[in-house]
Order: C-alpha cells, then sequence, then structure tokens
C-alpha cells in the first residue's frame, strides 16, 4: 500500500501519529533487513518510482557480481593450495628492449632450486629454466646407442636425453656465445657465459639419474657430452683445479664411480656424493686441500645428496625436533668441508605451509639447493638465509 504525506490532513491528529509510527516501523524492517533492496528513504516509500526501479536493476546485478568473484577468489586460492603442482609459471613477454631479449631465460633471476623429475614437466627444461632453476634432473635407461628418459621403462618419454635436454642446451649456449659479428677480433674474444641473461656465469646443474646399467650408460653419456666438451660448455677437473663451465654434469642413482675415477687428470662428469654417509679425516677444515684425500671430494663429486625421511626422519608437530636439526647441521657441515653442495630429495610437499617451512629451514642451514616438484611455488620464496628464520627452529 502506497503512503503520501498529504494523506494525514484528512484523518485525526492521534491516529495521524499512530499511522506515520507504523509506517516508520515497516521502513526500519525494510531498512534494516533487506539486502537486496536499495536504503534511500524514497525508494523504499515508493517500491513503483523510476528511481526505486533503477537502483534495484543497479544494485541487485552490482551484489551478485561482487558475490561470484569473491567465490572464485576463494576456490582459486584453495586450488592454488591444495594443488601448486597443476599450475606453470606463466611469463609475460616484456616491452622493452635489451642486448639480452633473444634470450630464452631474459628477465629470469635464477634461485637455488633443483626441478626434480623435470621430465615431467609441460615442456621439459624450459619450465625450470623459466623458473630460474639452478639443477634439473633426468631419469636416463640405456637402450642401444640411446639414451632413454624416464622414471620406469613403462613410462619412458618418446625423446632422449639427447633430444630433450643436450640439444636444446647447446643450442641455448651457442646462441648466448655468439660473437657480435663475424669481425669479431680474436684477441677480443668473448668470456664464456651460461643461461641466464641476468646472472651469465651462473653454472646449470644437469643431475642425470641412472636407473639401471650403469656400466651401459656411461660411454653412452661420455660420448654425447663431446659438443660440449669441444666448446669448452662443461665444467671440468684438470688434474689440480675444479674449472666451472656453464654446464655441470652430475651422475647418480646406478652411477658408475669406479669409471668415473679412472681418468685422474680429467673429469666433466661428477658424482653424486651419499650425504649420510660421509667420511672426512676429522681435522679438516673448509679451506684445507686435505679434503682431497676423502673418497668424495671437488675433484669427482658436486653434489652430496641424501633422502630427507630417511637422513632426518619425519616431522612430528610439524617441526624439526633438537635432534633432527642437529643431524641436519653436521651433514651439511661435513659436506661443506669437503667442498660438496647438499641436496635433499624427498622433502614434505603438503600441506604447502609444512613444505615452506622446511624449505626455509634447510636453506637457513645452508643447503645449497632446494629440491622442488612445484615451480610456481619455488619462485615465490625468498631464497634468502634470513635471520628472522631462526625462531622457527
Amino acid at each position: 500500500m502506497t503512503f503520501h504525506p498529504s494523506a494525514l490532513e484528512s484523518i485525526p491528529e492521534h491516529e495521524a501519529i499512530n499511522l506515520v509510527s507504523d509506517k516508520m516501523m515497516v521502513l526500519n524492517k525494510q531498512t534494516r533487513f533487506s539486502f537486496w533492496e536499495c536504503s534511500h528513504l524514497d525508494c523504499i516509500a515508493y517500491p513503483g518510482s523510476k528511481r526505486a526501479m533503477f537502483c534495484r536493476a543497479i544494485q541487485r546485478p552490482l551484489w551478485a557480481l561482487i558475490f561470484i568473484i569473491g567465490i572464485l577468489t576463494v576456490a582459486w586460492q584453495c586450488f592454488l593450495y591444495l594443488f601448486p603442482y597443476n599450475v606453470e609459471l606463466v611469463n609475460f613477454p616484456s616491452e622493452r628492449s635489451s642486448s639480452f631479449s633473444d634470450w630464452s631465460t631474459y628477465g629470469v633471476i635464477p634461485i637455488p632450486c633443483h626441478s626434480h623429475n623435470d621430465y615431467w614437466r609441460h615442456v621439459p627444461l624450459r619450465s625450470a629454466l623459466r623458473a630460474g632453476c639452478i639443477s634439473v634432473e633426468v631419469d636416463v635407461w640405456p637402450w642401444g646407442n640411446e639414451i632413454l628418459v624416464g622414471h620406469s621403462p613403462s613410462t619412458v618419454l618418446r625423446g632422449t636425453l639427447q633430444s630433450l635436454y643436450l640439444d636444446p642446451l647447446l643450442k641455448m649456449l651457442d646462441t648466448h656465445n655468439e660473437p657480435p659479428s663475424h669481425n669479431w677480433p680474436k684477441v677480443m674474444s668473448q668470456e664464456m657465459v651460461g643461461l641466464f641473461s641476468n646472472d651469465p656465469k651462473q653454472s646449470l646443474t644437469l643431475l642425470v639419474d641412472c636407473k639401471t646399467e650403469g656400466d651401459r650408460t656411461w660411454p653412452l653419456l661420455v660420448e654425447q657430452l663431446n659438443p660440449f666438451r669441444e666448446k669448452g660448455y662443461l665444467t671440468h677437473f684438470n688434474g689440480s683445479d675444479v674449472v666451472y663451465g656453464p654446464i655441470t654434469v652430475v651422475v647418480s642413482g646406478d652411477a658408475p664411480l669406479h669409471l668415473l675415477l679412472e681418468n685422474t687428470t680429467y673429469r666433466d662428469v661428477f658424482y653424486d656424493a651419499p650425504l649420510d654417509n660421509l667420511t672426512f679425516p676429522a681435522e679438516i677444515t673448509a679451506d684445507d686441500n686435505k679434503s682431497m684425500d676423502s673418497t668424495y671430494n671437488p675433484s669427482n663429486s658436486y653434489y652430496a645428496s641424501a633422502d630427507f625421511r630417511t637422513a632426518i626422519g619425519s616431522l612430528s608437530l610439524s617441526r624439526l625436533s633438537d635432534v633432527q636439526l642437529a643431524i641436519l647441521r653436521s651433514q651439511v657441515r661435513a659436506a661443506h668441508k669437503l667442498g660438496l653442495k647438499v641436496r635433499y630429495w624427498g622433502t614434505p610437499t603438503w600441506p604447502v605451509g609444512l613444505r615452506n617451512y622446511v624449505w626455509h629451514v634447510l636453506v637457513h642451514e645452508g643447503v645449497d639447493v632446494i629440491n622442488t616438484d612445484d615451480l610456481r611455488g619455488a619462485t615465490r620464496q625468498d631464497w634468502k638465509p634470513h635471520h628472522r628464520w631462526q625462531w622457527w627452529v
């Protein structure tokens, strides 16, 4: 029923007061409880007016849109939290030209992450490089004269180590190290650069995990590395020192250590030493050359790795205990005294909060690369060993 103020003139005063009071109560109730209605008094008093109809036409869709956007935002954040591996890193092209614009890693900042089982990614190798990972892992199987890639014989990919990794790496390095012009003087030869434009001296570690028959895989790998070797792209041991190059090749799994150690004057493939089984003389210091007397040293090994659950143990109360932290520190200290870089695999992956906590503790304690399946999550971390993380341990 429509109410108009002129109607009050034809009724007694006490009835007019009651009528106005009742009408105000109705208006208060409508204003308080009507979420979709306009709060203007005129729109409430005259719901059939043009203004009221206009407000309803605008306000209801607006609130509905805000509600839908809110639901979608919450759903997307829940998806990222629960299933981070299903979202690949997206790089947007930069409009600013640069001398490094033709690099596939232009604008990428290298981070100490290790792309675990990299061949499972939508774009093997390149996804890890675009995320800034300085280490990638590939499982291999010998097959005739080729080295196949896959976690098991039943899941090998169509590509090979050559086609999926070695050929793309060689092409990128050739492009990055191409002289500015054909007339470039030989005396002004360029210094060797790697894969990352933001840090051209950063070496990429290619961890080759030999799943079986390491003795058969070894000669195939050594032969396929010849183009890198001839162009000086490989980190190598020259008989006295380790000379770092754009690519550092490390073998793991069933890799034949005895074949790697045969050549005592030159090596460009290094071993992944067992982190939880290192032995070294107690008197060795970080800068002591006696570390070369150990079975695993920089002349033959690059990484020292271990399964986190085996070496450290499972986490109770979602944190590292004092005993576990002491074990972690002793293993990191032992590897660093020998000149090796530390890596743990099998770290917690879910829930994300626990995963990030373990990552940050490892970085704070000096672990050199973080094993990860979630490239997107890795790029969101601050990998500097800040002291503010100490309260977590």
